[in-house]
């Protein structure tokens, strides 16, 4: 009689496989839950990111824009240092929002201010 082609996986296809350990691949990155897309290896640049985001907030949006920017640069310059570390979307977007918003809600101030004083 003639045989087919051999099956691959043995006589029963549904029994596990002998393979113990980690499947070997070609190049080996740090893995992590997250897949490399939130950067808590750079804090600051986390930080700039949330707090650039919550500035877009009335009444509490100027206190957190100023801080937002500054932990922004403090990330970029971190991953300067050490390329390894991820986060520099997260500082450009904290400095971007951080800077927009420094002057929307400093300049709403000031014309609240000059408002107050002349009106």
């Amino acid at each position: 009689m003639p045989q087919g082609p051999e099956n691959p996986f043995g006589d029963n296809p549904y029994q596990p496989s002998q393979h113990v350990g980690p499947t070997p691949t070609s190049t080996q990155t740090e893995g992590d839950a997250t897949g490399g897309i939130i950067p808590y290896k750079n804090a600051p640049a986390l930080l700039a990111y949330y707090l650039g985001l919550f500035s877009l907030l009335p009444c509490i949006g100027l206190f957190l824009a100023i801080p937002a920017l500054i932990f922004g640069i403090i990330g970029l310059r971190q991953r300067a240092k050490n390329p390894a570390i991820k986060g520099s979307v997260h500082a450009w977007i904290g400095i971007v929002l951080g800077g927009i918003f420094t002057l929307v809600w400093g300049g709403l101030l000031a014309l609240a201010l000059v408002g107050a004083v002349f009106g």
